[in-house]
């Protein structure tokens, strides 16, 4: 079972967007040393919208390779077209990723029944273990319990992302879920209360620059010790809020380049933080103690 704190990895690049492939091999090494519990390259904060299908598929085969079975890698391979999925998920598998991220299809907004479709589909295509990805502040689609619940008897389906933040959406889903499914949050900020309401971990953006605190508080939730969570949480509370200043990865990064982890690179039409959030930025990272002050 996949649980704990993923790590929705950035892609490092140079300064001409070029791919920094030496960066990925450190960064991937720094999560997996630091307790990180799983990895997921090419998503939203790895840039997946910017990088052409070569890199894509490129990116996922060298996490896989760095990571040499240590801890889980779920590739990101959504895409709004059924078909470019369904390439992107048998690419992951070939690659030897261990799992796949879907997100909802995007701009097109398919109906509840042509989600069920799309991820049918794919599931019918590709022997791989998929977890589903609900955010509907990007996709303009949100994928409704009672589909999840449908989606859940597919054997290939075990998980979904939850990114709305709505902590009574993962009541709802699992309490219709009749076939048992994990739940991953995919809002830092409510991360906590989430899995305190039956989640089993986080895909998230703040374990980028905090990986041994995120996976500590995974750690300490199984344990029972929820006052340690919290107060270790409250701790990245500035990370949870401020590395969403503009739109993700855009703080992530610049803050991964801050702390001397990556090159400033990053694709239009996204474009380096602006300078008035920098010192916001700066001050979360001090007071989540992740850098010195």
């Amino acid at each position: 079972m996949i649980s704990g704190s993923i790590v929705a990895l950035v892609t490092p690049m140079h300064l001409d967007g070029a791919i920094d492939w030496q960066r990925l091999d450190e960064l991937v090494e720094w999560h997996v040393a630091s307790g990180t519990d799983g990895l997921v390259p090419v998503g939203t904060t790895g840039e997946s919208s910017t990088v052409d299908i070569n890199e894509h598929c490129e990116i996922v085969k060298r996490v896989v390779k760095v990571v040499q079975g240590r801890i889980p890698v779920i590739a990101g391979t959504g895409a709004n077209a059924t078909k470019e999925a369904i390439e992107l998920t048998l690419a992951a598998k070939n690659a030897g990723a261990d799992a796949c991220l879907l997100v909802t299809p995007y701009y097109n907004k398919p109906t509840q029944e042509g989600l069920y479709q799309h991820y049918r589909a794919i599931a019918a295509a590709v022997d791989l273990p998929q977890i589903l990805y609900n955010v509907p502040s990007r996709t303009a689609c949100d994928m409704l319990p009672a589909t999840v619940a449908r989606l859940a008897e597919l054997d290939q389906v075990i998980a979904i992302k939850e990114a709305t933040g709505n902590i009574d959406r993962t009541r709802e889903i699992l309490a219709l879920c009749k076939t048992p499914i994990e739940v991953f949050s995919g809002d830092d900020e409510t991360a906590l209360e989430l899995m305190l309401a039956g989640a089993s971990g986080t895909i998230s953006v703040t374990a980028n620059v905090a990986p041994a605190e995120m996976a500590r508080i995974c750690k300490l939730l199984r344990e029972g010790k929820i006052d340690e969570a919290r107060a270790l949480d409250h701790r990245l509370l500035g990370l949870h809020q401020n590395l969403f200043l503009e739109s993700n990865p855009i703080p992530v990064k610049w803050a991964l380049m801050e702390m001397g982890k990556i090159d400033r690179g990053i694709r239009l039409p996204l474009t380096e933080l602006s300078p008035q959030y920098h010192q916001a930025v700066r001050d979360a990272l001090q007071q989540a103690g992740v850098v010195n002050s």
